[in-house]
């Protein structure tokens, strides 16, 4: 069956789901719920985005048992145990062919008469193998890659090129190991958009990873699989985006700030240096501490901290009190 021609019926059989509407929705691409065109699978994995599945435009949408809202005319849902693996096995039908690599040495790398590089690993140009150094059977060392000094690089390893960002971190893992989720997206950089030195933007899962307009970006920022920067935002040194987390406009990102993903970051907040959010910040909010909190709350938590002390004191005083009080009974008595 050609990728044209592919339904709903064959999606719930290639996943074995359950169909839940017609058999004969045809079905072109994958996408996300809110992106996806008339022709896409799509998937309901997090619960939050439950009421995103009626509005969205997906043809036929993956969803967990329990999901009862009966699909629109043309329309179709299949019921699956796990939709994020199942939407994973779909996305592998419709993805296009990975990228194969020639096996040998590029004739603009640098690799040390010393190292070791397998017959069948492909070395590519600029990249440098030092002294010593061992690559592996059918090993990818990509254009401008560093590998030192007797390092070790197994079989089967891809270390991709010295540019911004490589495939979004997925994998199904279970008992007998991790499975690579394929990520098919893009990344979207908009006008005027400053990225720092040894920053990474991972390829989305589906769609695109975007970062809008005039956002700057400093060194050694991890910006996740299918997240949303919105424009004129501040992301400093050190801060993680978890994917799928949604930035509005002119947040600000303070150093080493931690955000979970599937969140939003609401426009003109401020995250605090060292911040660990865990939900949502509302549009002007500042937040601070991990897990973060609002700043009023923060500085009172702070100054309650800073009372203990005191506090502590106060109440060894009172325990000592009521022991000699106890004392004092005990010898009136």
């Amino acid at each position: 069956m050609s990728q044209q021609q592919r339904t709903s019926a064959w999606v719930a059989e290639w996943v074995g789901g359950r169909l839940v509407g017609p058999g004969d929705v045809v079905v072109t691409d994958v996408g996300g719920l809110d992106d996806a065109g008339s022709g896409a699978v799509s998937f309901l994995g997090n619960p939050r985005y439950r009421d995103r599945v009626l509005p969205s435009k997906a043809a036929v949408v993956l969803v967990p048992e329990g999901f009862t809202e009966a699909p629109p005319a043309g329309r179709a849902w299949v019921v699956c145990a796990d939709p994020s693996a199942a939407f994973t096995k779909v996305v592998t039908a419709f993805a296009p062919p990975p990228p194969t690599y020639a096996a040998g040495v590029h004739e603009r790398a640098v690799v040390s008469p010393s190292a070791t590089v397998a017959a069948s690993a492909h070395v590519g140009p600029c990249a440098v193998v030092e002294a010593g150094a061992v690559i592996g059977e059918r090993t990818v060392i990509g254009a401008g890659c560093y590998v030192g000094h007797e390092a070790r690089v197994g079989d089967d390893c891809f270390l991709y090129p010295h540019v911004i960002g490589a495939d979004g971190f997925g994998y199904d893992s279970g008992p007998t190991g991790h499975t690579k989720i394929p990520q098919v997206g893009i990344v979207q950089i908009d006008d005027d958009v400053e990225i720092g030195a040894l920053a990474a933007v991972d390829r989305a899962r589906f769609g695109r990873t975007w970062i809008q307009r005039g956002t700057k970006i400093d060194n050694l920022v991890q910006v996740a699989h299918n997240v949303v920067i919105g424009p004129h935002c501040i992301v400093v040194s050190q801060a993680g985006i978890a994917g799928s987390t949604h930035l509005g406009q002119g947040v600000i990102l303070a150093a080493q700030a931690g955000l979970v993903g599937h969140i939003h970051i609401g426009d003109g907040a401020v995250v605090m240096a060292q911040a660990g959010v865990t939900k949502d910040v509302p549009p002007k909010g500042a937040v601070f501490g991990s897990p973060a909190v609002d700043r009023q709350d923060y500085a009172r938590e702070q100054m309650m901290i800073k009372r203990i002390p005191r506090l502590v004191q106060s109440l060894k005083d009172l325990e000592a009190r009521v022991r000699e009080l106890q004392q004092r009974l005990e010898d009136e008595g």
